[in-house]
């Protein structure tokens, strides 16, 4: 650690600059002004000199005496009666003795300095271990660093060692070939001066026996090498491709040489004639350069990890960490940025991964290729509440839906195809009700036109408003039923001039929107709905590729006891076949029936066909793209990975939610929470409703769905509801028999409901139940003091005159001195002459006697107050 200035060592200790200036002169310590440098010997030398001086203080060695006692002692006599006749009285003798102790000023002095003197110790003692801490951890990082300059300067010189022995083995096996070569050349030229006429007739036979021979013993050489290399490759525990590792200790490639060592030792004591390509064979070549490796990092990564994607040791990772000043263990998770840092310092090149890149993969694979056909138009029927949609699609499909709905109004999304004269139609019917915004925003969105449906004795409503702005955010064409014309107080000119306000304007008036005058109880002006959808769906040229695999959108999901998860989609390209491979979402799975709207097996389904499919991994998000694929394995690792992506979404708002509610909790009080475990029949219905719940949520009371899902109530549901203290909320659903008994023995509320704005009333009623009470104090009465009178048993008494209302003892008060309030608290005694009253009307006099209170001065006011608690609604605490 660098030095210190004085300065800075004062604020570090907490002692002033001009004290612990003195001091340091007082040690021995050379410093002259605040900003000469003190070191660590320094700072050990003062705290010696500390330690001894407080150590001789509190010796013998002081002169005189520290403190002086007085002792006194008085003796006096008291005389007593007896008590007796005749006796006289006693005498009684009575000593007092005081005690009194004087110290000197300087010990006190002495004591305060060597206080804090003590403490100053205290804080030098921690200063000083910390600085001796930060230096044994410099002196060890520099060790480290030595050592590991150590160890790469004795690779080097250990690399250039063997470069050095390869290149004296080359140049000694090249001059052993030409010696041996020129032997070889001046024997031949002997033996052909020797030779006779018939050896000479016989040469040309002999010498083609002698170089068959030698391609034999050649071709026996490199057998034998390849043999040898191979157990080599084996001792060394790599394959004969491992030549190009790079992390290779040093020990390694020293067996490697001595290996090629002995190969030679072994084909000299053999006879045979060590070659350089057997030489070669037999040992291992140590990479004359570093290996270079492309790294893949993912967002996020373990140590373990990137050291096995290295092909290094763990430890040689965290040694690098430490060299960037982080320390890291095996275990821990680097992000991706930090990684890449990493890698580029150990010379590798790193690659930076996106975790979405199979998700890319498959998304950008599923195309369609293919003649683009002409297709159903996909018709949405929107508009408010019991304007008669549903009714409308009734008798188009000529069945009677509306029935069976529970209270009269849609509750869930309606897929249905019907055929014309002129083709098919698909037709979504929507729901109304205000919790089913989300519902109607995904009708818009699938939908290639939207009919809004608008009562002829109602007019706009709030839900027809948000329908054209959906209809409008979609870019989508609307189409006008002024629905229940044959009603004798119907308006269709009063609707036409309420949506003109929103820039709806109709076609005879010059705009481009058709309004159909229809009657969904009559008939009337139904087929010219039908005439109008069919003619918008011309001007709109759909088409879409039939040919190939499906694409869509969720439009419902539910849980069924029976068959599991059953799933409404709404096909828009390619064929839907039973059999295929479908993503929805975080669920997939292979669609093992189809059914129509009617509940009819089918095999396949085209553009614009809304079926409901059985065989998901789970009740996938209403809304959701389906998309069919050729690869399970895909499929299920990207639904994998959509699931943690969401888990992780999920518990970071949870932990922001957290922190949030902790501060907010801090400023303004803890919050009432209401805790509902929600389950549903569909995935629709329990958005819907969730979000209803969640808005009526105030800063005083709040609504915590803590778990919701589609099915019934089963006995896990039960467990967690009684766990988190939470009520429970059944709609189109109910407990099983475990459930039931669970909820009964535990005392769990649980509700059931089948309409969605009785479940929200009832709601509303329990959060109200909990908001705090809120108390108005109403004055009723003032009364003014003329007078102040002293009364042994109530104190002060104040002769009061009532000026404003009605002064009640049972009340309580305040005390008002210039229109100050001065005390708060309530009446002893209330009284009229000498007579106790329980109140006392405006204009008489009265006593007033004020509890635990006797400062009442003549003109002070005493004000008469009661509290009254007011109901409050969720709509006043939101305020």
């Amino acid at each position: 650690m660098s030095d210190v200035t004085v300065k800075e060592f004062a604020e570090a200790i907490g002692v002033p600059q001009d004290r612990l200036l003195a001091q340091l002169k007082e040690a021995g310590i050379e410093v002259e002004s605040t900003d000469d440098a003190v070191s660590l010997e320094d700072k050990q030398k003062l705290r010696n000199y500390l330690n001894q001086k407080h150590g001789k203080e509190d010796g013998l060695g002081e002169e005189g005496p520290k403190k002086v006692t007085l002792k006194r002692r008085v003796t006096s006599e008291l005389k007593q009666p007896t008590g007796m006749a005749g006796k006289g009285s006693k005498t009684v003798t009575v000593e007092v003795r005081k005690k009194r102790t004087y110290v000197k000023r300087s010990v006190v002095n002495a004591e305060e300095n060597k206080r804090i003197d003590a403490e100053v110790v205290e804080r030098l003692e921690k200063q000083i271990d910390e600085d001796q801490r930060l230096h044994e951890q410099e002196a060890e990082s520099a060790r480290i660093r030595a050592e590991e300059e150590a160890r790469r300067r004795a690779e080097e010189e250990e690399v250039a060692r063997l470069a050095a022995e390869e290149l004296a083995r080359k140049a000694a096996e090249e001059a052993e070939a030409a010696r041996i070569a020129k032997e070889e050349e001046s024997r031949r030229a002997a033996a052909s001066k020797a030779t006779s006429p018939k050896e000479a007739d016989e040469e040309p036979a002999a010498r083609k026996a002698r170089k068959e021979k030698e391609v034999k013993t050649r071709e026996i050489k490199e057998k034998e090498s390849d043999k040898g290399a191979k157990r080599g490759a084996k001792r060394s525990g790599r394959s004969e491709g491992g030549d190009e590792e790079l992390h290779i200790a040093g020990g390694k490639g020293r067996r490697g040489a001595g290996s090629k060592k002995s190969g030679r030792t072994a084909t000299a004591k053999g006879g045979r004639r060590d070659t350089p390509v057997a030489a070669a064979a037999h040992g291992f070549t140590r990479p004359a350069g570093p290996v270079v490796r492309e790294v893949s990092l993912p967002e996020t990564i373990t140590v373990g990890e990137l050291a096995a994607k290295m092909s290094v040791k763990a430890a040689e990772v965290i040694k690098q960490m430490m060299k960037l000043g982080t320390m890291v263990t095996i275990n821990q998770v680097l992000d991706q940025e930090t990684c890449a840092i990493l890698v580029e310092e150990m010379g590798h090149v790193p690659i930076l991964m996106k975790e979405n890149a199979l998700e890319d993969e498959v998304l950008s694979s599923h195309t369609h290729e293919g003649e683009e056909l002409h297709r159903a138009p996909v018709v949405t029927i929107m508009g408010h509440v019991d304007h008669g949609k549903t009714s409308l699609l009734d008798y188009i499909r000529r069945t009677r839906v509306a029935h069976g709905e529970a209270g009269g109004i849609t509750q869930h999304i309606g897929a249905y195809h019907v055929e014309t004269d002129r083709g098919m139609i698909t037709f979504l019917d929507t729901p109304g009700h205000a919790a089913f915004t989300s519902m109607r925003a995904r009708g818009a969105e699938v939908t290639d036109i939207v009919i809004l449906v608008v009562a002829a004795d109602d007019g706009v409503m709030p839900q027809t408003r948000e329908a054209v702005q959906h209809a409008k955010a979609a870019g989508v064409p609307l189409i006008v039923a002024v629905n229940k014309i044959d009603k004798p107080e119907a308006d269709p000119d009063r609707v036409k001039n309420e949506l003109a306000q929103f820039d709806v304007i109709p076609e005879d008036w010059g705009g481009d929107t058709m309004f159909i005058n229809v009657s969904a109880k009559a008939g009337t002006g139904i087929d010219a709905l039908l005439e109008g959808i069919l003619l918008q769906a011309e001007v709109l040229e759909l088409t879409a590729v039939t040919d190939g695999p499906a694409s869509g959108f969720v439009i419902e999901s539910r849980l069924d006891k029976g068959r599991g998860v059953v799933a409404t989609v709404l096909v828009q390209r390619g064929t839907l076949r039973k059999g295929d491979i479908i993503l929805a979402g975080h669920e997939y799975g292979r669609v093992r029936a189809m059914l129509d709207e009617n509940g009819k097996s089918i095999d396949e389904a085209g553009p614009s066909i809304p079926v409901e499919i059985l065989g998901l991994s789970g009740a996938p998000a209403a809304g959701e793209q389906a998309l069919v694929t050729t690869d399970e394995r895909k499929a299920r690792e990207v639904a994998n990975f959509r699931q943690g992506k969401y888990r992780d979404v999920k518990l970071a708002r949870q932990q922001q939610a957290k922190l949030e509610n902790m501060f907010s909790q801090m400023e303004e009080g803890k919050v009432s929470t209401l805790n509902i475990l929600l389950k549903a029949d569909v995935q629709g219905s329990v958005e819907a409703i969730s979000d209803a719940l969640n808005k009526l949520s105030t800063t005083e009371v709040k609504v915590k769905i803590i778990a919701s899902g589609v099915g019934g109530i089963n006995e896990s549901d039960a467990n967690l509801a009684i766990a988190s203290n939470a009520i429970v909320i059944g709609f189109n659903v109910r407990a099983d028999a475990s459930a039931k008994r669970l909820i009964d023995e535990q005392g769990v509320d649980l509700h059931y409901y089948s309409v969605i704005y009785e479940l929200i009333d009832q709601v509303t009623q329990s959060l109200t139940g909990l908001l705090q009470p809120e108390f108005r104090e109403d004055i009723i009465g003032i009364a003014e003091v003329r007078d102040v009178f002293r009364s042994p048993k109530f104190g002060a008494i104040a002769g009061c005159m009532v000026i404003e209302g009605t002064i009640r003892r049972s009340n309580p008060i305040r005390v008002l001195r210039e229109n100050v309030v001065i005390y708060e608290g309530e009446l002893e005694s209330l009284r009229r002459y000498k007579d106790d009253v329980s109140e006392v009307k405006n204009g008489v006099e009265c006593g007033i006697g004020v509890k635990n209170y006797n400062d009442v001065r003549v003109g002070d006011q005493i004000e008469v107050y009661e509290r009254i608690q007011v109901a409050r609604t969720l709509s006043s605490s939101s305020k």
